[in-house]
């Protein structure tokens, strides 16, 4: 990469680089970074956009999905004429009209034990916008053995959750250190069943997006051994503390 901006991206990320804690030397951290999105939904495609807006040179995009009518109302990349189209597929194209210069590659499949290693491996940051236990539990593993860092959201009616982990920092808790694998139930993860308010997709998704960037430019506070608990309901954010185990 050059050493320095050129006119374009001097231009396209002005407002950025006037910014004292980000400037030129963020802005190519930026541009140097490579970002795995899992989960084209609710949350992954307000982190999605914001990332790929702020520079991020490189995304994957894991989803098997396909739209859904119902999916509109909260997973801001796809519209009317998208439904029973590949997720990934359209969130590619519609990201790449967005920043051209960033390189998408996409992953039309469910992660699982046999297809992580392969792919996570490519990868500085993980952004965790998955819908079941099993895939955040799946991600976090992986993770940690690898000593990625990995920002990890949750949304359920108008309340959400953020986790942010760096596990190249061995006093870093992971997402077992809060949840209890053989405890927990999808179910409140479920929007089919438990409904969810489309801003609170946006908001939560919005957060991934931020603490990722705040990392890779390596500024401000993120929450390690924290959960933000977010209640859109009533306005309430708060973070908590939880120890490694």
């Amino acid at each position: 990469m050059s050493n320095s901006l050129n006119k374009s991206q001097i231009e396209r990320f002005s407002r950025q680089l006037i910014l004292k804690n980000v400037a030129a030397k963020g802005q190519k951290k930026i541009i140097s970074s490579k970002i795995l999105i899992v989960g084209i939904g609710g949350l992954g495609c307000p982190a999605a956009e914001n990332l790929i807006r702020a520079g991020v040179g490189s995304i994957g995009l894991v989803d098997n999905d396909i739209v859904n009518l119902s999916n509109i109302h909260r997973q801001s990349l796809f519209n009317s004429k998208d439904v029973k189209k590949s997720k990934v597929s359209i969130a590619a194209k519609k990201l790449k009209d967005i920043n051209p210069h960033t390189s998408i590659k996409t992953y039309n499949i469910r992660l699982n034990e046999k297809n992580i290693k392969n792919i996570i491996k490519n990868y500085d940051l993980v952004i965790d916008g998955s819908d079941n236990f099993k895939t955040k539990f799946l991600i976090n593993d992986y993770c940690s053995k690898f000593k990625k860092k990995l920002v990890t959201g949750a949304i359920s009616k108008f309340d959400g959750h953020v986790f942010t982990f760096n596990f190249k920092d061995k006093k870093t808790a992971s997402l077992k250190s809060f949840y209890q694998e053989n405890e927990i139930s999808d179910d409140i993860l479920n929007c089919e069943f438990e409904g969810v308010l489309g801003t609170t997709a946006s908001i939560v998704g919005a957060i991934q997006a931020n603490e990722a960037l705040k990392m890779i430019i390596e500024i401000g506070q993120n929450l390690k051994n924290k959960i933000l608990i977010i209640d859109l309901l009533n306005l309430n954010f708060r973070k908590v503390n939880f120890k490694k185990k």
